[in-house]
């Protein structure tokens, strides 16, 4: 089956489409993905603009989130149109939407709801495909985190691999999911990863950066051993897993009443010093786990000083990138949703519910038709628990 997936982070600044083949054979318990190719495009400007201000701890109204589902699933459908046209010859067969999470309720080490604007009836009817969407609601109305869904398919790349293999993640929030040797999996949020860099970068250079762009500045700072151990009293990085959060925290107001405490500090001072916490938080988390090799995958390892930080918290453990397992960094959570939208379509679960703490396995998210009824395939008798990605075209 020919399918697209569709992602955009906590970043908030573009929606990716990849598209791949998907094949089960339950005789052997192996889901096999060719991957087609991925695209991208940024979120118009105005998009953007309206989307950042309507984030919590922002005020907004129902208008504007109104506004924004039209607006983002709009966007998501003309990509996926896109996506369909260039790597899939129009021969898609169905489409997941991830959305765009703008609020995740968590109090309380819970998580109470979840809301990803995007409305999937626009992608259908771009497209004509059927569209799964709203994968996270599901698990965490079964008692779960709603995140991070992605430890399922991270479980089936990493199950069988010698020593501890871990998979991180580092879009606005950092994640990872962890195989240990003689225990349950495990997978949480370590903190933030580019949220707040991005936050002060954009705060410190007035609107004029987005971003630390190959991570210069870091590069050019130096850290500010005071602010870190402030930003490291966080309570949340003492919480157990299974655990999320969000920009709901780690916003520029949370930043911003950091920063007060140490008066005025050098822009690059600032970023170098959010760069290490990213790094350290990561390590923080895998180092009790015992993890032997992690495989990075998201925007953050688009940034050298981060990753040189990284490879220095981690002290000795493998740093790979996502490409060894075969799928690239930039696109490997929308190739994920690809992979849960095909599982739901199928009628088979979606969640790893020891990763998420979610009281069972669940079929997650809702399917909207496309032009053509709605058939759907009878479920295979057993659940894939491996996944190969076969870059050869031969699924």
């Amino acid at each position: 089956m020919r399918v697209i997936g569709l992602m955009s982070g906590t970043s908030y600044d573009a929606v990716d489409a990849a598209a791949c083949d998907l094949a089960h054979r339950p005789e052997d318990g192996v889901l096999r993905l060719t991957p087609l190719g991925m695209v991208s495009e940024p979120y118009p400007a105005d998009l953007r603009t309206d989307l950042a201000r309507a984030l919590p701890p922002a005020p907004t109204t129902l208008a504007d989130v109104c506004r924004l589902d039209t607006r983002i699933g709009r966007a998501f459908g003309r990509l996926a149109v896109r996506a369909d046209r260039e790597l899939c010859e129009g021969r898609a067969e169905l489409v997941a939407s991830h959305g765009q999470t703008v609020y995740h309720w968590a109090a309380d080490g819970r998580v109470h709801g979840t809301l990803q604007l995007g409305e999937a009836a626009w992608i259908a009817e771009a497209t004509g495909r059927p569209v799964v969407s709203g994968f996270r609601t599901r698990d965490v109305a079964a008692g779960g985190q709603g995140a991070p869904l992605v430890s399922l398919i991270d479980l089936m790349l990493l199950r069988g691999r010698p020593g501890v293999p871990a998979a991180l993640n580092i879009g606005g929030i950092a994640n990872v999911t962890v195989v240990p040797r003689h225990a349950d999996p495990v997978a949480f949020d370590t903190g933030p990863g580019n949220a707040l860099i991005d936050a002060a970068v954009r705060e410190l250079s007035g609107g004029r950066l987005a971003y630390d762009e190959d991570g210069a500045l870091a590069a050019s700072g130096r850290v500010h051993e005071g602010l870190l151990r402030r930003l490291l009293t966080e309570p949340y990085y003492r919480l157990p897993a299974p655990r999320t959060t969000g920009k709901e925290l780690f916003h520029q107001g949370y930043l911003r009443s950091h920063l007060g405490e140490f008066g005025r500090l050098p822009p690059q001072d600032v970023v170098a010093t959010l760069t290490r916490l990213t790094a350290r938080t990561v390590a923080d988390a895998l180092r009790p786990l015992g993890a032997t090799e992690v495989f990075a995958s998201g925007g953050g390892v688009r940034n050298p000083t981060l990753t040189a930080m990284l490879r220095a918290e981690l002290a000795g453990t493998r740093l790979r990138a996502s490409e060894e397992l075969g799928l690239p960094a930039a696109a490997k959570e929308a190739y994920a949703f690809a992979v849960l939208g095909y599982l739901t379509l199928h009628g088979l679960p979606g969640n790893a519910p020891g990763c998420t703490g979610a009281a069972g396995p669940r079929l997650l998210g809702a399917i909207t038709p496309g032009r053509r009824p709605l058939l759907l395939p009878a479920p295979p008798p057993l659940a894939p628990h491996a996944l190969s990605v076969r870059a050869d075209g031969q699924c």
